[in-house]
């Protein structure tokens, strides 16, 4: 028979339930309704008093054509970032499952760079591709390429991907390589007898199985690229050149912490938890549907 813990009163689940609410209201709720709340004024660039618009600051943002392209930009950026850390993360998880001699230090290895801040990565990363000191656009410039992400855009792009994703594939292969480690390796023998290949298996017994930690990570980088990776960002590019690397979030520290715009910072992010809400509901409604618990 099934135990189920009850409680006599209300005084005890709200007492266990009083830090997370007062946790939650204080850092998410408080922070989230006063940018609505500045959202709807303009203030001077003195910060002595406000004016009042509405929602003309999301008018404004809304017909502004930078505004407009960092929503392109923010589009590439985070769907990069999620199919190249998660697709890396994927292969090595199969390759540490295979792996027999040496996994513990082959899987140890691959953790250590989720320790690593995206501050700190951007760093790493902008040193090894700095076009004066770097040593990688040294070799590259050996073989006849001439790198400079301070002036091209796909390359600037293509940067900050890599030092995002980077800091990124670690947790991916954790729950990569649990998820693969779960799978009873009975189903995958009985394959093999009957003369299933490889990819064959992977295909159509592995995958499957993945399914829900996929659905998870998903989700999970889809955020990430959306808000975590404004530390890379700020080191390595500050959004240029040409704002050709300006995401939504780094936007809105640009507008609102060095163009001094409180009004359109604080609109800018409503519409990025906006947007960001739409996409899990997104995610949830329709991807879902393709996991097998």
């Amino acid at each position: 028979m099934e135990k189920r813990v009850t409680f006599k009163g209300w005084i005890l689940p709200l007492c266990l339930l009083l830090p997370q609410v007062v946790i939650t209201a204080v850092f998410f709720f408080y922070p989230a309704g006063q940018a609505v709340y500045q959202s709807l004024f303009i203030p001077d660039p003195f910060g002595l008093k406000s004016q009042f618009v509405g929602l003309g600051n999301f008018e404004y943002l809304l017909t502004d054509p930078y505004y407009r392209a960092s929503f392109v930009t923010t589009a590439i950026f985070s769907s990069l970032v999620t199919v190249v850390s998660m697709g890396m993360a994927l292969y090595l998880a199969i390759l540490a499952d295979r792996l027999i001699k040496g996994s513990g230090t082959y899987r140890t290895l691959l953790i250590w760079p989720y320790a690593v801040a995206p501050a700190v990565a951007g760093v790493l990363w902008l040193f090894m591709f700095n076009t004066r000191v770097g040593v990688v656009s040294w070799y590259l410039g050996l073989l006849g390429y001439d790198w400079n992400h301070v002036l091209n855009e796909a390359e600037a792009m293509g940067l900050v991907v890599a030092a995002s994703s980077w800091g990124r594939v670690s947790y991916n292969f954790l729950f990569f390589l649990a998820g693969l480690q779960a799978i009873p390796k009975s189903v995958i023998e009985a394959a093999a007898i009957d003369g299933a290949k490889f990819w064959t298996r992977f295909r159509t017994i592995v995958w499957p199985l993945l399914s829900p930690v996929t659905f998870f990570l998903l989700v999970v980088n889809v955020v990430y690229a959306f808000f975590e990776t404004f530390g890379v960002i700020h080191t390595i590019t500050s959004g240029g050149p040409q704002q050709a690397t300006t995401i939504l979030v780094y936007k809105v520290y640009s507008d609102g912490f060095v163009g001094q715009d409180l009004g359109s910072s604080a609109a800018q992010s409503v519409i990025l938890l906006v947007v960001v809400g739409i996409l899990t509901i997104i995610q949830f409604k329709f991807i879902e549907r393709r996991v097998h618990y």
